[in-house]
């Protein structure tokens, strides 16, 4: 199946700003706040998961309709452990690096937890996702959720769709009302956790986070069965949810700039933080996230078509964002380029810590340096298509 490029726009636009908010430097970096996360509750990482939920429904769905479940299953699968692969991978190169580079492990300390390639526990832990490095969270959360792909996919194709949607909907009930601490707090005191040992470390709930995920999994099953007319959804003329997805992300605007910049009362703050726990997909999240989605969908797929200028002008700015070659080239390759860029964040966070706090003016020059590193592993990837396929070797001739 053709990958939809507008798709790989978006998530190479994800994967820019996610390595912009991940580099950390003494003093912070001025472009972090010129970022859609200090406008909404909504993040580079609930689009990339969601995205990749999409993409995993809409070619394994086709798949398994073509080949059958068996075959889909497999791929499914398959794909999922080449990501543990690559999952494992970073983490060894980045602890290869700690023992090379001399004082790394103090600068590494909170992002690795003290991890070391000669602690079998940890690196067992680590193997296990029950201990992920700072950075090294969103694959290891992808990959559960590929493994449980395949039976999602096939209730889909079932057209038990609906089953899939109320259960991901329990399943998040379950994670914001903390019923995974009676299994996940045994464990964690099971491996020894105390001031001086970490035991479990996850920055995402698993059973919160599924929703995006599994979303994207029947939007995306639904759209290879052709179930659904998108443009018919998307229409210029049903404005109701698009109106509402406006309201509620112009409602937590304010709210957000407060607590971006830490200007939201106390009193306020005790309640409202209780729905707004980033690691378990709290409520706030949840909602900002549906609108936005919703929001940007239907100005992508309706606003062309709308009679307001406004409108399809707003429309054809996105669309021309989501164009770009550059982040549609990450798009194509986001796995590859998800791991490049955390082991970009670690050598910056690196040269940092051994150096005297830089200049804006610096910090500025390699953040952009490190974007256009990012696309190194792409052009990689494609560099039949850039220089031309290799030359075959002329035949010998036997006289």
């Amino acid at each position: 199946m053709k990958r939809l490029d507008l798709i790989d726009g978006m998530r190479g636009y994800f994967l820019v700003f996610m390595l912009l908010n991940h580099l950390v430097f003494a003093g912070g970096l001025w472009l972090v706040q010129i970022n859609h996360r200090n406008l909404a509750f909504v993040e580079d990482a609930q689009g990339f998961v969601f995205l990749s939920g999409l993409l995993s429904g809409m070619v394994y769905a086709r798949k398994m309709m073509k080949s059958g479940y068996t075959v889909g299953r497999d791929k499914l699968w398959a794909r999922a452990l080449e990501l543990y692969r690559y999952a494992m991978g970073i983490v060894l190169v980045i602890l290869a690096l700690q023992l090379l580079l001399p004082g790394a492990s103090v600068i590494w300390q909170n992002w690795l937890g003290g991890t070391r390639l000669d602690d079998p526990l940890r690196l067992g832990t680590i193997a296990g996702f029950l201990f992920q490095p700072t950075f090294m969270d969103i694959l290891p959360q992808y990959i559960i959720y590929m493994v449980a792909a395949p039976f999602v996919i096939k209730l889909c194709l079932d057209g038990r769709w609906r089953t899939v949607a109320i259960a991901s909907l329990l399943i998040w009930m379950t994670g914001q009302l903390g019923l995974h601490r009676l299994v996940t707090y045994p464990l964690d005191s099971w491996l020894g956790a105390s001031p001086e040992k970490e035991g479990i470390r996850a920055s995402f709930n698993l059973l919160g986070w599924q929703i995006v995920f599994f979303a994207g999994i029947i939007a995306g099953t639904l759209t290879s069965m052709k179930k659904v007319e998108w443009k018919e959804v998307f229409h210029p003329d049903h404005t109701f949810l698009a109106k509402m997805s406006l309201a509620v992300c112009l409602f937590f605007l304010p709210l957000r700039l407060l607590t971006a910049h830490g200007l939201m009362p106390g009193i306020v703050l005790e309640k409202f933080g209780l729905m707004e726990i980033r690691a378990d997909f709290g409520p706030v999240y949840l909602l900002n996230f549906a609108a936005a989605a919703y929001g940007m969908a239907w100005l992508l797929i309706a606003g062309p078509r709308h009679d307001h200028a406004v409108v399809r002008r707003i429309a054809s700015v996105l669309t021309g964002i989501f164009s770009l070659r550059y982040l549609q080239l990450l798009g194509r390759h986001s796995l590859q380029i998800y791991v490049w860029h955390v082991l970009i964040v670690y050598v910056i966070f690196y040269v940092d810590g051994r150096t005297e706090e830089l200049t804006q003016v610096t910090k500025t020059m390699i953040a952009l340096g490190s974007l256009a590193l990012l696309s190194l592993p792409a052009l990689w990837r494609e560099r039949d298509r850039f220089l031309g396929p290799p030359s075959s070797p002329a035949p010998s001739v036997v006289g």
